[in-house]
């Protein structure tokens, strides 16, 4: 079954609706998501993806403006611009690939595409698809990268980072690709999780558990995370779920499992890192407020 939607942003099911309307598109109005107090420090309100760098193992959090760095003891700071960054991931040391819009007044595209980092956030450079691309999910397995196209509702794979395969149309918040098999991937959808074995040309009709995002790092370690906060596991790819904790801050904006035990999860009050499957969880960083864009 195909999956047909105009854009992501097209959801109207009201259990999505809330956490689109804050992954929608910059309008170019700034905000307080990566701005210094009047202590200098940075505040947060609201994020877009999680990873950790593997050069330095420091906990890298994309905002609506900007890449934060933060490290073991609490400390945070911006390690670039003050652009929208949607679509984060980690691939590799110091290497990120991402998307989202300009830093306001920079004059750059208004949709960057697909975009890299080999400085760990510092700089990027547009690889393809710069000025008609927003992608507001990546991941990157078996050495492709596997896009959500929020400006047309549309998963699209890249094996070179260059070209791409257009692949079914579904409206959809988050992506996960299966990291045993390349042509298994999941949706999340206002109806619960899509699934594909075919690479994402077609999905079957959501269903199931209703989750906000998704993150697998290993085969029987899917990880997704509801509306209210609630972390689930799966151990047979999205067929059963398991609750395994609740985390705290309410509605959840960002999850990457970054192995099958340490999980990293976004919410209206700050960035949370649990090291035991998501039983316990402890702030990395604070939010400044539950507003954000």
């Amino acid at each position: 079954m195909k999956i047909r939607s105009r854009a992501a942003t097209a959801i109207t099911a009201v259990v999505l609706a809330a956490v689109l309307a804050a992954c929608s598109t910059n309008t170019g109005t700034s905000s307080d998501t990566a701005s210094t107090d009047g202590s200098g420090d940075l505040t947060v309100s609201h994020v877009h993806g999680l990873g950790i760098d593997p050069a330095d193992g420091r906990l890298y959090v994309a905002t609506h403006e900007g890449v934060i760095a933060v490290a073991d003891d609490g400390t945070a700071q911006r390690v670039g611009d003050t652009a929208d960054y949607m679509g984060f991931t980690v691939i590799g040391p110091k290497t990120f690939l991402g998307s989202g819009h300009p830093a306001e007044g920079s004059g750059g595209h208004g949709n960057r595409g697909l975009i890299q980092s080999t400085d760990s956030g510092k700089t990027w450079k547009t690889l393809s698809l710069g000025g008609t691309t927003d992608f507001h999910s990546l991941e990157y397995m078996h050495n492709t990268v596997y896009g959500y196209d929020s400006t047309r509702g549309l998963l699209r794979v890249s094996a070179d980072r260059a070209s791409w395969d257009d692949r079914a149309e579904l409206a959809a918040l988050d992506i996960a690709v299966s990291p045993k098999d390349r042509d298994v991937v999941l949706a999340t959808t206002e109806d619960g999780v899509a699934a594909s074995t075919d690479g994402g040309r077609k999905f079957r009709a959501g269903a199931g558990q209703v989750l906000a995002h998704l993150s697998w790092p290993a085969a029987d370690a899917l990880y997704g995370v509801d509306l209210a906060g609630g972390l689930h596991r799966s151990i047979d790819g999205g067929i059963g779920w398991k609750k395994t904790g609740t985390v705290p801050g309410g509605q959840p904006q960002a999850l990457t499992a970054v192995d099958a035990r340490r999980v990293l999860v976004a919410t209206q009050d700050g960035v949370y890192e649990s090291r035991d499957g998501g039983r316990t969880f402890t702030q990395r960083l604070p939010m400044s407020s539950a507003e954000g864009h």
